[in-house]
């Protein structure tokens, strides 16, 4: 009788401890643009449904007043989002048909939160895209082989204004994401502008960036090293790809140093993940990291892997991320930093950088961008 009680109570106990921390969110539409048809529904696209913009379990219900709700029981948290009407191309949008932020909600109590939209997307005629690279971004191969995974990828490289006439060689930086590093016109949410930004550095800090564009839909199993529930993760073969085929290729057919001390790599979300997966990999490769808002949560066995292998005390490390795009975000860097920095890396090469009210998008990686090169080059 006393095991029975005991179990009741425990039971009991456990489903407050998973009630505890969810609260309810009302989200209620207020002033919007017409639809097109009353038959059209109403969603939302955001970083708690991995942004899928017609997903059944965000759409919001329509009232007979002629507005939608839509009331979910949700973690506290930080979370970024949009509104759509089922696509992209229907997604809420600036009065003049341009592209807004996303809109951010601090879940900590329960709350109703009201949501006016000035214009859908699909209004406006869709805007020609334009290629924004500088003369010095070029394509090294629109189909570079991956041996490792079978597939094939457009590498970018960025080469400094005085490359060609210059007898010296440059340090590298390879990054994730290619299509949104340097021209806007492959961009699916901007660009980084890097060219832009390197196109103004002072000769003694030039180097060159190789950009390796992602796999689409097969973009967060190559920039995941484990398993997830989005699939099985290839990043170990992706970075082996980076280290036994890409880089060597560089090294040979340009004028780089070649060193670990020499050699960076960066990139943001899942490119932030896999680049620290890199770093802890191969150390006498990538002797530095730019570390832009990792999505270390995907990946937890990350902490344990950097715990388990030996990080030189030479090699750097530049985490950096806005206070407004999770709840676990800056946790989760900060983390990752105290570990590296316990296996013997200094503080000022391991900084943590928070930038408040930034989410989670190229804009902000933009910015971050700019001080991570004054960083790497000090």
């Amino acid at each position: 009788m006393r095991k029975k009680i005991f179990f009741c109570a425990f039971w009991i106990l456990s489903q407050s401890f998973l009630l505890f921390g969810q609260v309810k969110t009302a989200f209620k539409t207020g002033k919007i643009a017409s639809l097109k048809s009353a038959s059209e529904h109403l969603f939302l696209a955001g970083n708690f449904n991995n942004w899928n913009p017609a997903d059944s379990a965000w759409q919001m219900k329509p009232n007979a007043d002629g507005s939608y709700q839509l009331l979910k029981v949700m973690p506290k948290g930080i979370y970024n989002y949009k509104i759509t009407r089922g696509s992209w191309g229907t997604v809420e949008c600036s009065t003049a048909g341009k592209g807004i932020d996303n809109r951010t909600l601090s879940v900590a109590n329960d709350t109703l939160i009201t949501l006016d939209v000035a214009a859908w997307q699909d209004n406006f005629a869709t805007a020609a895209k334009q290629h924004t690279a500088t003369a010095q971004v070029h394509i090294i191969s629109d189909n570079f082989e991956i041996p490792q995974l079978g597939r094939q990828r457009r590498v970018w490289i960025y080469l400094p204004k005085d490359y060609a006439s210059s007898k010296k060689k440059f340090p590298v930086i390879y990054m994730h994401d290619g299509q949104n590093l340097f021209d806007d016109y492959y961009s699916g949410y901007g660009e980084w502008g890097i060219d832009e930004l390197l196109d103004k550095v002072l000769p003694q800090k030039e180097c060159i960036v190789v950009g390796i564009d992602h796999g689409g839909d097969y973009r967060i199993t190559e920039y995941d090293p484990y398993d997830s529930k989005y699939g099985k993760g290839v990043g170990a073969d992706y970075i082996e790809f980076l280290v036994k085929t890409l880089k060597p290729y560089i090294d040979m057919n340009y004028k780089t140093k070649a060193g670990a001390k020499y050699t960076t790599i960066a990139g943001s979300s899942m490119g932030g993940l896999i680049s620290m997966y890199a770093t802890i990999k191969y150390p006498d490769v990538f002797g530095n990291a730019g570390i832009f808002s990792p999505a270390f949560w995907i990946a937890p066995e990350i902490y344990e892997l950097a715990k388990q292998n030996q990080i030189g005390n030479k090699a750097r490390f530049y985490f950096v991320c806005g206070d407004a795009e999770s709840e676990d975000m800056v946790a989760d860097m900060k983390k990752m930093a105290a570990i590296v920095q316990e296996k013997g890396v200094k503080p000022q090469n391991a900084p943590v950088v928070i930038i408040k009210g930034a989410s989670h998008n190229e804009k902000q990686w933009n910015g971050d961008f700019s001080d991570f090169y004054k960083w790497l080059f000090k």
